[in-house]
């Protein structure tokens, strides 16, 4: 893989339900993290006293983050409505070169920010809220 563009990082959001998908604007800055729970096994029987994680189980999750400035008035009041009712549509992560992470996301914050001489910024975390499905590209 060669090195990539930032801005081709991409967050997306299923705008009205039917699957169109929409890139929230104005993202300088996004980041998705895959998480996955541990189920120690280990015993008095464990070989050599290592560590035995059970294989397969856990809670796996992931978690989407982003910043950036004000661009559209569209995307910007979906992020705001998902966050106020607590709904959980389809995202989409486009990873450039690697593929797609797609599947149901929550809006679990949602930070605005503004000085007096610059633009105003927002901040928002998304958490995974179902199952997630990868594409190859």
């Amino acid at each position: 893989m060669t090195a990539q563009n930032g801005k081709d990082l991409l967050v997306k959001v299923d705008m009205t339900g039917d699957g169109q998908f929409e890139t929230l604007a104005g993202l300088r800055a996004t980041r998705i993290s895959f998480n996955a729970e541990t189920v120690d096994v280990t015993s008095l029987e464990s070989q050599g006293g290592w560590r035995e994680l059970l294989s397969g189980a856990g809670v796996r999750s992931a978690s989407i983050s982003g910043s950036g400035v004000f661009r559209d008035a569209g995307s910007d009041e979906r992020a705001r409505q998902l966050f106020f009712d607590g709904e959980t549509p389809d995202f989409q992560m486009i990873i450039p070169d690697f593929g797609i992470v797609a599947g149901a996301f929550q809006v679990t914050a949602l930070e605005y920010a503004g000085s007096h001489n610059g633009e105003a910024t927002y901040e928002l975390s998304l958490a995974s809220a179902g199952v997630l499905s990868f594409t190859a590209v």
